[in-house]
């Protein structure tokens, strides 16, 4: 499965779980992940979408590492088995 289809997999379920799946960009800053989910009650995380068994490349474990460090949740993506799982936990109290 490529990178795209997976990614387009996410936004159609994160969209259908009442939320929203935001590209980030972030200009100057290499290596963020690529999409910001936000659902309602204020839960956002961030996912790195990879092609399945692909690992993020370093700077994108760094910058991953920074982002939990900040307390943010972050979830690298790279099989569609994982979206509901994902949904799921972010949605839960």
């Amino acid at each position: 499965m490529r990178e795209k289809t997976l990614e387009q997999k996410l936004i159609k379920e994160v969209r259908q779980s009442g939320g929203l799946a935001l590209k980030f960009l972030s200009p100057n800053f290499n290596g963020v992940p690529d999409r910001l989910l936000l659902f309602p009650g204020g839960r956002m995380v961030f996912c790195e979408v990879k092609v399945p068994g692909q690992k993020p490349r370093p700077l994108q474990e760094h910058r991953i590492a920074q982002l939990r460090a900040l307390g943010f949740k972050v979830y690298v993506l790279d099989d569609v088995e994982q979206i509901g799982g994902i949904i799921n936990e972010i949605q839960s109290p």
